[in-house]
């Protein structure tokens, strides 16, 4: 019988992590990383997840490890995994924190794997909190106050947690984004966010839907006036919000099967000895 790391490996650098390696990361704050989800053996979004590697790379290091690193990392775990698995991909410097140095030194990628994820089904209930994170457009692993305020949230009864910024804007949740129907169009919140892998596929995939999507600055007592609200990440183009705080939303079907259809339309890829990303 196989053990749980064997089922779903952890990778550094193209090879199996050991315990050694992996200690200096425990305390880490200063990486980044994206989350992705396998099925049969193929990623959607590839592309983006690699974009949003490297141009986190680029601002944290400055250098970044090339796509054909990455890819060949990813395509070791989905080949010694499960056919389909969640995914993380961790960039770091080996030189650590607190150190200048991370800029002359190659970064480091770990790959951590686990089971599969569909997220939860919903509908959600949100607390709303004024919180900006640093750094909004990384996906960095410095991110306490999401655990926090998540923690918050569930002690006063409710799912998860919505962000409004300085100004006021409804900008993302714990580790979701907003995405907003007012019966015909897709709204996004404008505000200090990080753009989802998701987001972004759903967003490239709605025009040849002949659905219409627009940006707008978003405060709590707008919402009451859309007819349905979502949250989505790797897990899933969206799950029903059906209130932030004390505003309520109404649940809008239509507008979960026009995400799933979004999402069904991004072509999945399959990562080959070719790093074949598109």
């Amino acid at each position: 019988m196989k053990s749980h790391s064997e089922t779903y490996p952890i990778l550094l650098n193209d090879g199996p992590a050991r315990g050694r390696d992996l200690a200096p990361l425990a305390f880490a704050g200063f990486a980044h990383f994206t989350a992705l989800q396998v099925r049969a053996r193929r990623i959607k979004g590839l592309d983006l997840h690699l974009a949003r590697l490297r141009n986190a790379s680029i601002d944290l290091f400055g250098r970044a490890p090339s796509n054909d690193s990455v890819t060949r990392n990813i395509r070791r775990a989905i080949e010694d995994g499960p056919q389909d698995q969640s995914l993380t991909v961790t960039v770091f410097s080996p030189e650590g924190e607190f150190s200048v140095g991370s800029s002359d030194t190659e970064p480091s990628i770990l790959v951590r794997t686990g089971p599969p994820s569909d997220g939860p089904k919903g509908p959600l209930r949100l607390s709303v909190v004024e919180h900006e994170r640093y750094l909004p457009t990384i996906k960095h692993v410095g991110e306490g106050a999401k655990t926090h305020y998540l923690r918050q949230a569930a002690a006063q009864g409710f799912d998860d947690a919505a962000f409004v910024d300085r100004h006021g804007r409804l900008s993302e949740a714990t580790i979701w984004n907003f995405a907003f129907w007012d019966g015909r169009s897709v709204v996004w919140p404008r505000a200090q966010i990080l753009a989802g892998t998701m987001m972004g596929m759903i967003q490239r995939q709605l025009s040849g839907l002949g659905i219409a999507q627009r940006h707008e600055e978003i405060v709590l007592d707008d919402v009451a006036n859309f007819a349905g609200a979502v949250v989505m990440n790797s897990w899933t183009p969206g799950v029903a919000v059906t209130a932030f705080g004390s505003v309520s939303v109404p649940q809008a079907p239509a507008f979960i099967d026009v995400l799933q259809a979004a999402f069904e339309s991004e072509r999945a890829s399959e990562i080959g000895a070719s790093c074949d990303v598109r």
